[in-house]
């Protein structure tokens, strides 16, 4: 392996819109990043179901065939 065309592999930082700092490894520096897992409705829990029914299944509501 060629040494110099690696690209230099050092320590970084992902700053988040929210101000979670996350350290890591990485060839390139000083990341920024709008969502991460401290802020990231999925991940928090705070994600909010949407059920969608179908055509059929609203058919069948509002129509009460399927009694």
């Amino acid at each position: 392996m060629k040494s110099e065309i690696q690209p230099k592999y050092e320590k970084t930082t992902i700053t988040c819109a929210c101000g979670n700092v996350i350290e890591v490894g990485s060839t390139k520096k000083d990341m920024k990043t709008d969502t991460c897992s401290a802020c990231h409705p999925f991940f928090t829990g705070l994600k909010q179901a949407v059920s969608s029914k179908g055509r059929a299944a609203k058919f069948m509501e509002k129509y009460g065939t399927n009694k």
